[in-house]
């Protein structure tokens, strides 16, 4: 599988995502909300740091649970208006930038 590159909102969003989940995490080890959430730490640190940018729906979806999120909560995370995005780029729908 060939992904393209990240536009520069997706990476953006992908910044925000993983600042949302440290925020969430607070004091609690990487290793127990992984391990809680059936991801690797690995994976939850990449997430974290913004390296995967855009992880799968399933991922997203039990990080959030074991965190306490709210999905709506994340989604509006991760979407917020970024003055410096440029209009003329496509937005892509939840479905498509999760599971992309």
């Amino acid at each position: 599988m060939v992904r393209l590159p990240l536009t520069p909102a997706e990476a953006e969003r992908g910044q925000r995502l993983g600042a949302l989940l440290r925020r969430a995490r607070g004091t609690r080890s990487m290793l127990e909300i992984a391990l809680d959430a059936r991801v690797s730490p690995e994976t939850l640190r990449k997430i974290e740091s913004g390296r995967v940018a855009t992880p799968a729906f399933p991922t997203v979806a039990a990080i959030a649970d074991v965190l306490g999120l709210s999905l709506d909560e994340v989604w509006a995370e991760i979407n917020q208006p970024d003055a410096g995005m440029d209009p003329a780029v496509p937005r892509r729908n939840a479905r498509e930038f999760l599971a992309s």
